[in-house]
């Protein structure tokens, strides 16, 4: 089972255990501002949630911080990347610290020549973190998402593997 560990994260596998963790990020209405779904109202719709992120593909990483589990990144379905924490976790790096972890795993590990990332243009943050991992605007455009009652729009980005494959 991979696991990933960075100064101060490990970036492993979800557990049926990490329901309340995880369904208190999802349920946060400001971790899930500019997510693709409204807040989650129950853990069952959590659960539900964490059966599929269990099933995905080796990439799709729980992130614990000092022990607990703060949020997820990685790939649900590459070469899309994603990643949301709580917001008790914000401002301290640790999103890029992550995110950094997942795109040096992926590049060293699977047979994908860039990886893309689909973002609100309102979450300036997230665009600012994606740009310092090397991501680039690839297009824009407009009502792509519904989030409840509410269109969004979006933003693509996408990072180039560093190095050509053998």
């Amino acid at each position: 089972m991979v696991e990933l560990r960075t100064e101060r994260l490990r970036l492993r596998r979800a557990r049926p255990e990490d329901l309340e963790a995880l369904f208190a990020v999802l349920s946060h209405p400001e971790a899930m501002r500019y997510w693709s779904s409204p807040p989650h109202a129950d853990r069952e719709q959590t659960r539900a949630w964490l059966d599929e992120m269990i099933a995905a593909t080796d990439e799709d990483f729980v992130v614990e911080f000092e022990g607990r589990v703060i949020g997820k990144a990685g790939a649900y379905r590459l070469p899309d990347v994603g990643y949301i924490l709580h917001p008790d976790a914000w401002g301290r790096g640790l999103a890029t610290e992550a995110m950094a972890a997942v795109v040096a795993h992926v590049f060293a590990t699977r047979d994908v020549d860039r990886l893309t990332a689909d973002v609100d243009p309102r979450n300036g943050a997230s665009i600012r973190l994606l740009e310092k991992l090397g991501f680039r605007e690839t297009g824009r455009a407009a009502r792509t998402w519904r989030v409840g009652e509410e269109w969004c729009d979006s933003v693509y980005l996408a990072l180039e593997r560093p190095t050509p494959r053998p």
